[in-house]
């Protein structure tokens, strides 16, 4: 009865506030990956996107002015990962900070002879557990430019991966997925593209990937939306793990 009732609540919202025609074509125009889908699966991200933006808060800082075209840009961005998991995978969190360019947060760390030390990186995203996500703005315009690279994507999968705890490159898989196969992938690709840039050899993936197995994740779903016949070229058992775990066939 719950789901009966909660599915005629969202096609009801659907209805009332649907995005507007201009706005998705605009949508679809920026978002290559989006743009790819089939019209079955464009619709039911349309429908996404809507309830996406009914549930969380954008929220531009520093001036920063969005649009109603570049919400619903976000919002499509943000929706790819969980266009065949559903708007659930995305509970436990509320908001979106929206930095005009990339942000410089201020870190402390205290040693263990009880030094306090401060540091400053420049970031173009990040996301924090049970709390924000936090985007550069001029990063997200930017998708596209760069093959591979999707600021969005990476940090909901930062988001998704915390979904069973820390961030670690491991989130939580579906019933049927085998976790030994998903480990097999992920640390023998691990191994491969470490032994290569060790030698100097030009990575097929962003290098910032090898940083922790968290972002080992986050930059090869990246990849998976943005540039899918490379990670399947380069690192076909880990694109086989993640069409299992989002459930698209991005090819």
């Amino acid at each position: 009865m719950f789901d009966k009732i909660r599915n005629w609540r969202m096609r009801r919202l659907v209805a009332r506030r649907p995005i507007a025609e201009g706005l998705w074509r605009d949508a679809l125009r920026r978002c290559g990956a989006a743009r790819r889908l089939g019209a079955s699966d464009q619709a039911s991200l349309r429908v996404l996107v809507t309830l996406f933006l009914e549930r969380k808060s954008l929220e531009p800082v520093e001036g920063l002015h969005l649009d109603d075209a570049d919400r619903v840009l976000l919002a499509t961005q943000a929706c790819l990962p969980i266009l065949k998991l559903g708007l659930d995978w995305y509970d436990g969190w509320h908001s979106i900070i929206v930095y005009p360019r990339a942000f410089s947060p201020q870190r402390e760390r205290v040693d263990d002879a009880g030094v306090v030390h401060r540091s400053r990186d420049i970031l173009a995203g990040e996301a924090w557990s049970r709390g924000p996500v936090i985007l550069s703005w001029d990063d997200v315009q930017a998708i596209g430019r760069r093959p591979g690279h999707n600021v969005v994507v990476h940090e909901m999968a930062h988001k998704l991966d915390m979904l069973n705890g820390d961030a670690d490159g491991f989130p939580p898989l579906h019933r049927r997925m085998d976790r030994r196969a998903w480990a097999q992938a992920f640390t023998s690709a691990w191994a491969q593209l470490t032994e290569a840039r060790h030698h100097g050899i030009e990575l097929p993936i962003d290098p910032y990937g090898l940083e922790s197995h968290a972002e080992f994740f986050a930059v090869l779903s990246e990849q998976f939306f943005e540039a899918p016949a490379a990670l399947r070229e380069h690192l076909p058992d880990v694109y086989r793990q993640l069409e299992q775990f989002y459930r698209q066939h991005p090819l």
